[in-house]
């Protein structure tokens, strides 16, 4: 199985942080931002990866990263993308990468406290489909969110004005080769971009899509507030969260 890191973007809301660097380069408490989704994969047993990045700062990642032997990867591969056109359009990079194996996603800026070792085995055994991580948040309007029948996940909204429920599609998903055919097939939404949730939906229809709700806690580090609030959890070493599931919602196995 491989891995990919989603790290491009022009990191808009931490402007003007980002006028002269990566937003994943910026550090959270005494790392790069980029080290902790590298990490994830490495936790998980996961030695190939691929990172794609864009903007003007791209040749900073080799600076820092290199072929990734300070990680114990066996490979580090990079991809460039042009422009921002969401987080489906970036994934569409890695399928040559891929070479229809199984791939682990995580997004440039997302931090956590545990690790997803038991999920990605959970997909190595999954037959095809996909997997995706969830986590209650306090906001979800922000994020796409799981609409539920009983324990079962029945689509995915984006950013919706009024959530059907608390659980956010965080930045963690895994997919089988079906996700670049998926991807051939999306059109704009109204954002311009070719969204993740489409391809989620996607699976949906089909069937293959699973879940697993995050152990510990989560947070992006897009925003000034997220930014603050990965560095203060990584600082103290973050406390155990005992996830609330709301009535018949359970972690899939």
């Amino acid at each position: 199985m491989k891995g990919v890191i989603l790290a491009g973007g022009l990191g808009k809301r931490l402007w003007p942080l980002t006028k002269i660097t990566n937003k994943h380069l910026l550090p959270v408490y005494d790392k790069p931002m980029v080290y902790y989704p590298l990490e994830c994969l490495v936790s998980a047993g996961i030695r190939d990866v691929l990172l794609v990045t864009g903007g003007n700062n791209a040749g900073d990642f080799l600076r820092l990263l290199g072929n990734g032997k300070e990680f114990g990867l066996k490979e580090l591969h990079y991809a460039y993308q042009e422009g921002e056109s969401g987080i489906a359009d970036a994934l569409r990079l890695a399928e040559d990468f891929a070479d229809r194996d199984k791939i682990v996603v995580v997004l440039g800026d997302n931090i956590i406290e545990k690790d997803i070792r038991q999920g990605v085995a959970s997909f190595f055994s999954q037959p095809r489909g996909g997997r995706v991580y969830l986590k209650e948040v306090p906001d979800p309007e922000r994020f796409g969110v799981a609409v539920f029948d009983a324990d079962r996940i029945v689509r995915i909204e984006e950013k919706p004005a009024q959530p059907a429920s608390h659980y956010a599609v965080i930045g963690i998903y895994m997919y089988d080769e079906q996700v670049f055919e998926f991807i051939r097939s999306l059109q704009p939404s109204a954002r311009g971009e070719l969204e993740i949730t489409d391809v989620n939906n996607f699976y949906l229809e089909q069937g293959t899509l699973e879940y697993e709700i995050l152990d510990g806690w989560w947070t992006d580090a897009g925003t000034f507030e997220s930014l603050l609030r990965a560095t203060n959890l990584v600082a103290s070493g973050g406390a155990n969260h005992t996830t609330r599931r709301p009535s018949g919602v359970l972690a899939a196995s």
